[in-house]
């Protein structure tokens, strides 16, 4: 039998839209206020979906407590009260924007999770608007 599990998280982490191949200009003119020099924050919150064969033994497709860990080590504990593009490695050289992060996270749970599951991503950076990875067809 598959199913797909949900758990949620959040984290607050501050971050600066910026390109630094145009002008302060340009860069103004596309991310608007997300281009503050001094940054600035949001309170996002995360639902990690995960799909897959129901162990027949257990009747779990993952022990929850596992993936809780493993998004608390690697999204919550790397990403929480962050200047993502200051502290973070993931942002150094890639946009922060909410759907290279959707992308990021992606990435580090599946690696945790192996070929088995199924991974899905969303990430909400306000109430009203939010990133799904990878993309529903």
């Amino acid at each position: 039998m598959r199913v797909t599990i949900v758990r949620k998280a959040h984290f607050n982490a501050a971050h600066r839209l910026h390109n630094p191949n145009w002008s302060d200009e340009k860069n103004r003119e596309v991310f608007g206020l997300c281009n503050s020099p001094n940054f600035h924050g949001h309170n996002y919150q995360l639902e990690v979906s995960v799909s897959g064969e129901v162990d027949q033994e257990t009747g779990y497709l993952i022990d929850l407590k596992e993936l809780k860990e493993i998004i608390k080590h690697e999204v919550e504990d790397r990403f929480d009260h962050k200047n993502l593009n200051l502290d973070t490695e993931e942002f150094k050289t890639l946009m922060p924007s909410t759907e290279n992060m959707a992308f990021v996270i992606h990435g580090l749970i599946s690696s945790r999770l192996g070929e088995s599951y199924k991974v899905g991503i969303r990430l909400w950076e306000t109430e009203r608007n939010s990133v799904i990875y990878p993309p529903i067809h």
